[in-house]
């Protein structure tokens, strides 16, 4: 997956998951640059993959929120990780695979994601 379409995956997984959200918290909950979110929404914007709007409570803020049309694209990109990740992990049995998921979530969950 190029380095854009992974940006494009972890904003429209979290505007997915978690709902509309200003842009200042997609970069705090992604852990990316405010800069960097503000590329990647005029980038989704422009491809009718997200829409940007005042926050009516506070005009400074926009709010995000994925379209029907993100939504089928973040269906394509869930298909590519998953095909990247069987690939990945092809090697282990079951066994091995859910001791892999065990330890990853282990060392994510004691992981404070650091601004780029």
């Amino acid at each position: 997956m190029p380095l854009h379409g992974r940006a494009d995956f972890a904003i429209l997984s979290a505007l997915d998951e978690y709902g509309p959200l200003s842009q200042a918290e997609l970069g705090r909950r992604l852990g990316l640059d405010r800069n960097d979110v503000n590329g990647v929404v005029n980038r989704l914007d422009a491809a009718e993959q997200v829409v940007r709007e005042t926050d009516p409570a506070d005009r400074r803020r926009n709010i995000i929120t994925i379209t029907r049309a993100g939504s089928a694209h973040l269906s394509v990109l869930d298909g590519h990780a998953a095909d990247v990740q069987a690939e990945l992990v092809h090697t282990l049995d079951e066994s091995e695979r859910r001791q892999l998921h065990a330890l990853l979530t282990k060392v994510l969950a004691g992981h404070t994601p650091q601004p780029a």
